[in-house]
């Protein structure tokens, strides 16, 4: 059984490279999990946030691996999952 993870991504600025961004993460994607999407979502003043849907085993700690691969890419600076269900 997989779940799907609503993951927000904060950069660190304003000037970020959503493009960039986007490939970096899709470079350290755990072993498990798979993308489902990105979308930008407006926050303030400029400032984006990335969305991305990840795919997960549906066991303890199955978003843990995707949110600590996600953290260490240059440019973010945090990562919340915000939402999480069952397929």
């Amino acid at each position: 059984m997989e779940v799907a993870a609503k993951i927000k991504i904060m950069p660190k600025g304003i000037g970020t490279d959503f493009e960039k961004l986007k490939a970096d993460i899709l470079a350290v994607m755990p072993e498990g999990a798979r993308l489902q999407g990105f979308a930008e979502e407006p926050i303030v003043f400029g400032l984006k946030a990335l969305m991305a849907v990840v795919l997960v085993e549906d066991a303890e700690g199955g978003t843990e691996k995707v949110e600590e691969a996600f953290v260490k890419v240059h440019g973010v600076e945090s990562v919340q999952v915000i939402d999480l269900g069952r397929i």
